[in-house]
């Protein structure tokens, strides 16, 4: 997300913060750098306006002519105005009511609303600790409560079943009676999408509204169409009591205009903010980290949290204990490995969230041939036997053609993972010794640039400077 925005951003920024001294020139020149990659990123022109306005009056006062550093103090500007711009606090989900909560996903047909739906219900289960049900007021897609429920199973939420027969709020109605009978936290209630600002279906949500009156409404909005997304947001908050919006499929808008857009133009903060596909790929929104990524100052605070949810703990404490003992470290071991990083988004996923990643074009074409590479040995070891990933040693030739024919792959590509494994363990052995981390660490790059992967040396940029440093 806002990779266009956050290149354009980042180089502009990074001549002026060099500046010992500020000049009327020189900010002039840089607001009309700022105010074209806003406009071109797809952010409202009243927004840009008022952006740029603050900014001026903010750069050419004493809280920068007076500072030691200028031309950082310039750049804090900017980063703050951002924060402000959408939305200067994060504001969570409003839950402080008799349960069950309700809220209301309302948003338009395609912007993934049910999937939203599902997203949102597996957050408020795995870090909420909250009993969730879902139940689908779309009347006129059939499939989209089948499509609800089966999701619906996935992550563990409550499913109330509904079907093509019935009225909307009579759906919404027992759907609550049945959590209060159910001892349910939090009721999500999804409804049919418009594909335009229809009246007819206006009507209808209006009427569902009032019967169920929900704690909060939500907007879900497709962030890739940009301004048009804080547009009908707006003619939705006309029609609707709306509490906040959620901008789905965000990790393919590479322009960012809509989270730059929608607070200011609609009034209402934006809660959250679908990553990608997967069911646990929704982050709440804090403005302060978002505007950290759009200056490439990186999002550690976000990084660490996720690791801290997704890593399994238990997991990493038996494999420090094999270790220890002298035990070898399989293929099964490595498996699990992959797996965690890419529940946390693969390796790009969290490298984008470190400072100054946008400043290194080849090292994150080089992440990128390293993440495929880590997709096909996953492919390659979920194409063994138990046995093979305990014991590779006894991999043969007709194990290796076996083994690349069901993960689509060659035999040289066996080989070559089978030597990095073989790599890895002896780097894992010194785990226990004295100063076997360090050793380990050491080694890792030149396993990885073998692979064709990382570089030698490691992650690149380790121990640097961000942009603006």
């Amino acid at each position: 997300m806002f990779k266009s925005l956050s290149e354009r951003l980042s180089q502009t920024l990074k001549q002026i913060s060099g500046q010992s001294k500020l000049t009327e020139d020189n900010i002039k020149a840089t607001l009309r750098e700022v105010r074209m990659a806003l406009l071109e990123a797809d952010v409202a022109l009243p927004v840009v306006k008022a952006f740029i306005d603050r900014v001026r009056d903010r750069a050419v006062g004493q809280e920068v002519s007076n500072a030691l550093n200028p031309g950082q103090q310039f750049l804090k500007v900017v980063q703050s105005e951002l924060v402000e711009v959408m939305g200067a606090q994060g504001e969570p989900l409003d839950l402080s009511t008799q349960p069950p909560a309700v809220i209301l996903m309302a948003g338009l047909q395609g912007a993934g609303k049910t999937t939203t739906v599902a997203k949102l219900a597996r957050y408020l289960i795995e870090r909420d600790k909250k009993k969730v049900m879902v139940v689908s007021a779309d009347v006129y897609r059939p499939a989209a409560i089948k499509q609800l429920e089966t999701l619906a199973g996935e992550v563990g939420a409550v499913f109330f079943p509904s079907d093509a027969s019935q009225k909307p709020v009579a759906i919404a109605e027992a759907a609550i009676a049945a959590a209060r009978k159910q001892y349910i936290d939090v009721v999500l209630v999804d409804t049919a999408g418009r594909l335009a600002i229809d009246e007819a279906m206006m009507a209808e949500i209006q009427a569902l509204h009032k019967a169920i009156n929900p704690i909060e409404t939500l907007f879900v909005v497709d962030a890739m169409t940009g301004q048009d997304a804080a547009n009908t947001a707006k003619a939705f908050n006309e029609a609707l009591p709306l509490t906040g919006v959620v901008l789905s499929k965000a990790d393919g808008d590479a322009r960012g205009g809509a989270a730059l857009s929608v607070r200011h133009i609609t009034g209402k903060p934006i809660k959250f903010m679908g990553m990608g596909e997967k069911t646990d790929a929704l982050e709440a929104f804090h403005p302060d980290r978002v505007a950290s990524r759009i200056l490439d100052m990186g999002d550690v605070l976000s990084l660490i949290e996720e690791v801290e949810r997704k890593v399994d703990k238990g997991k990493a404490e038996q494999l420090a204990a094999k270790l220890k003992k002298g035990k070898g470290f399989d293929l099964a071991d490595f498996r699990d490995q992959l797996r965690q990083m890419d529940s946390m988004g693969g390796l790009m996923g969290m490298v984008d969230k470190l400072p100054g990643m946008g400043q290194m074009g080849q090292a994150a074409s080089q992440m990128q041939g390293a993440e495929k590479n880590f997709r096909q040995m996953g492919a390659i070891i979920d194409s063994m036997t138990p046995a093979e990933r305990h014991f590779p040693d006894k991999i043969n030739g007709s194990r290796k053609r076996r083994i690349a024919m069901g993960s689509g792959t060659q035999i040289q590509d066996i080989n070559r993972l089978l030597k990095q494994h073989k790599q890895m363990s002896k780097m894992m052995k010194k785990v226990g010794k004295k100063g076997g981390m360090a050793k380990m660490m050491r080694g890792m790059g030149g396993m990885m640039g073998g692979g064709g992967g990382l570089p030698p040396g490691g992650f690149p940029g380790g121990g640097g400077r961000g942009p603006f440093g």
